[in-house]
Order: structure tokens, then sequence, then C-alpha cells
């Protein structure tokens, strides 16, 4: 997206047509431009091996191939790729390859892509060497404290954009989050966010709308944002390479930059290492805190400075400023993708025939049904005289060790507008319509008293209703 931008930049007033193509967007727009007719193609090489194959990209009459960050690709396991399109472009071309770094078995293994090729630099450093206008410090930090010394760090007289740098995805989400909170306009680049996500956060620091970005090192390489004051290392760097790479974010082009770097005592060893390699003069680092005078004066923090910004000075609109662009991007999975249609349909879980309707269920066809589930014959006492076969029915323990007949004073078991079950249970009585009954006592006090209610409050009822219940426990005993 940066080489494209600066390409059309450059090459606007030639009517030179420039189009990037990457993945983590729809494939539609590429296509499109690339239908219409362009003159440079930035692109990587996964998507542009999908449109060479899909015959939307001709590479048949590249005159020009660059590559961009060629190590870095190489190390990546690009070269499978690259080796492909080499063989789609014709053998007539002129290759070029850019790094910050160009180390030996890269320098060796670039011949066999070009002719006679020329080893230029861009500038008089040694190899791998540190900028000499990027003033550099390293300070031995506790993990636990770290979060407060990079608070301080980032309240530094004239700082303007800071990039702090973490190894692993997690801790660079959880340091934005982080900065957020104490009042900095922070925002996260790593590879978890989809590609909306990233450009989102990129657009609103190079406007200034944020002016922090944490990020793995997925953009220490390649990204120009001007005005980078000051670069973090949250967490010790890899390698040499590495830290090259990361604090080459400030002190571009001639201007000065603050390089700080914290390591955490387990990293030790590993920045020896770093140390060794670059010759730089850090071999013993100072046990530092978010206290200690010399973070003050170092990086000439102001003496109030706390692990919170003033309100005064929260003057940055944020990362919700910026608009989320919609690009279409693939592989993206969408909101409640995967669900069965069983788990979203009403009817299907109301009233399915083999979950509702079984033997064994209380009700008819479906759950909420009134007239089966309310003065269904079945539930009345009216199982002995023929007019369906018995169902079988989960069994209830009685004080007296019952057979399982229906619990007396269910609400259900009593209607006051159903005709036929109260002239059931008169019917079924053994001692006719005015015998009286004895109710026989239950366990669960709550569900008998709860009966009494739900038969006294029928205005219709008989008194054989009544005792037809207890007749049916009566009878089944």
């Amino acid at each position: 997206m940066q080489v494209a931008r600066d390409l059309g930049t450059a090459g606007a007033k030639r009517g030179i047509r420039v189009q990037a193509i990457y993945g983590g967007r729809a494939f539609e727009p590429q296509v499109s431009a690339l239908q219409a007719g362009v003159e440079v193609v930035v692109g990587t090489p996964g998507r542009l091996l999908d449109l060479a194959q899909q015959g939307h990209l001709v590479l048949g009459k590249v005159r020009v191939l660059v590559l961009d960050e060629a190590d870095e690709m190489l190390d990546l396991g690009f070269l499978p790729d690259i080796e492909r399109i080499l063989a789609m472009v014709p053998e007539k071309r002129q290759t070029m390859l850019f790094s910050a770094t160009m180390p030996g078995p890269i320098v060796t293994l670039s011949r066999s892509f070009m002719t006679q090729p020329t080893h230029i630099r861009a500038h008089g450093n040694d190899e791998g060497s540190t900028v000499p206008e990027t003033t550099q410090f390293v300070y031995r930090a506790h993990n636990l404290d770290k979060p407060e010394l990079l608070s301080r760090v980032l309240q530094a007289r004239g700082r303007g954009l800071a990039m702090v740098f973490c190894r692993t995805k997690r801790t660079a989400q959880k340091v934005a989050d982080e900065l957020v909170d104490r009042g900095f306009a922070a925002a996260a680049v790593h590879g978890d966010l989809g590609q909306g996500a990233r450009e989102q956060a990129l657009r609103a620091f190079r406007s200034g709308k944020v002016d922090v970005l944490v990020a793995t090192d997925v953009a220490a390489r390649g990204i120009d944002v001007t005005g980078v004051s000051h670069v973090v290392n949250y967490q010790c760097p890899e390698d040499e390479k590495t830290y090259v790479h990361r604090i080459g974010r400030t002190g571009r082009a001639g201007r000065e930059g603050v390089a700080v770097t914290l390591v955490d005592w387990d990293d030790i060893p590993r920045w020896q290492l770093i140390n060794k390699a670059l010759d730089l003069p850090f071999a013993e680092l100072p046990e530092t805190y978010s206290t200690s005078p010399w973070v003050y004066t170092d990086l000439d923090v102001p003496e109030g400075a706390k692990g919170r910004l003033p309100r005064a000075q929260r003057t940055r609109e944020g990362l919700d400023a910026e608009v989320l662009e919609d690009l279409g991007e693939t592989g993206k999975r969408t909101k409640g993708a995967g669900r069965s249609p069983a788990r979203d349909s009403g009817p299907v879980r109301d009233s399915g025939p083999a979950r509702d309707s079984g033997p064994g269920r209380d009700s008819g066809p479906g759950r909420d049904s009134g007239p089966a589930r309310d003065s269904g014959p079945g539930r009345d006492g009216t199982r002995e005289d023929g007019d369906r076969p018995a169902r079988s029915r989960s069994r209830r323990r009685t004080r007296a060790g019952g057979d399982g007949s229906p619990a007396d004073g269910a609400p259900a078991d009593v209607t006051t507008d159903s005709g036929p079950a109260g002239d059931g249970s008169a019917a079924d009585a053994p001692g006719g319509e005015g015998t009286p009954r004895r109710r026989r006592r239950r366990r669960g006090g709550a569900r008998r008293g709860s009966g009494h209610t739900a038969e006294g409050s029928g205005s219709d009822a008989d008194p054989g209703d009544r005792s037809g219940d207890g007749g049916d426990s009566e009878s089944a005993a």
C-alpha cells in the first residue's frame, strides 16, 4: 500500500497507473483494475500467483522486476513463490533487490536471479549497523514495571509519533489496551487483526489521530511514517537484524531519533549477543524502574510525570475517529456463521414430532398445546376406560410407596372450562358422584396446597372433580 501510494504520487503527472495487489481483500476490485490496464503492479507473491494462474495477470511482458525486503521474503519461506514468479516473467528483464540488510548468504542466493549483479549501498555505514542520528538507551527493566516505565517514556518533551515493538501478538494488543486506559491515543498492528483493522490503525497513525503505534515485527520493515521521533522495544528483539529494523523507523532521512530498549532479566543473554554483533556499548545494563532518576534526565521527561497522561494533554482524536473501511476481506467469518437452521427456527424446536410427541411426554403435538396438556383424558383417571392405551409415565415417590399415579393437586389436572375432563372423573369414580373420597397425603406441601387453590378457584367445577383426583389415586393403590 505504501509503495503503491508513493509510486502513484511520483507518476501522477505522467499518467502512470499503479495497482496494489495483496491478500486479505476481495478479488473483484483488483481484477477490474487489471482488466482496465496498469503499468505498475505492486503486490505480494501469493496474490500475484493466484491472479496469474487465473489468467487475470499476464507476467510475460514484465520488463522490470523488483524484490523489496528481499532477505525477509527469503527468510519467511517465499523462495518457492518467487521462483515460480521468475519462471513466468521474460528472461530479458531488469531485476532489483532492496533491503536494509544484505548478509552474505542472501547475496549469494540473489546471484541466481540476476546477471552480473552490482551491490550498491545507499549510506556510508557498514552493513547491519545502526544509524548515528539515532540516540540509543538500553535499560534492564522488570516485566511488571514496564507499563509504568513506558508511560513515562512516552511523556518525554518534544516527542512526536512513537512506535512500540513487541515480540508476540498478544503482548502487542495488551500493551495497546493498557496505554489507551492510561489516556494515550494508541493503536495496535499485528497478525491477529484483519486487513481493514490494520490499515485503519496505520491511517490513524499517519494522520496524527493516534500518536502511539504498538506493533509486532510485521511493522518493523518497510513502514515509513514521517515524524516518528521515538521507538521503544518493549521486549528484546530476537536478533541484531530485527533490532536494526526496529530502530530504523526513527532517525530517517537525516532526522534525529530516540530508541529505548527494555530488557527483562530473562532476555539478558539474548541482548548480549545483539550487543556483541552490533558492537554497541551496552554490555552492562543498569537496573531501571519507573522511579529511577536517570529515566527523567536521559529522556527529558518532566519530573512530575506519572503513569497516566494528564487530561490536559489528551488532545488526540484516537483510533475511533478513523473510519474502518470495508475491504471485502476474504476468509472473514460472519456473525452467526455455522449455526444449523434447527437452532434458529422456532417451530422445529417447539413442535417437532421427534422431540415433543413421543411416548412418555405429557403433551401432544406441541409442548405448548393447551387442550392436550390441561384436559387430556389420561390426566384425570380415565386410563382404564379403553379410549386409548395407557402411556408410560414418570413415577412419583409417595409416602406409602405409591405406584407412580399422577400427582394430586397439579394445576393442569383441574380445569374449570373443560367439561369432558370433569365428567370423566365423576363417571369413573367407584363410589359414584356423591361418595366422599379420602385424599392421600403426599410429600411436598407446596404442590398439594397449589392444587387445592386451583380446585377451589373454579366456579363451575362440581364435587366430582375434586373427588375424582383423590379417588383415582386411591383406586390405583
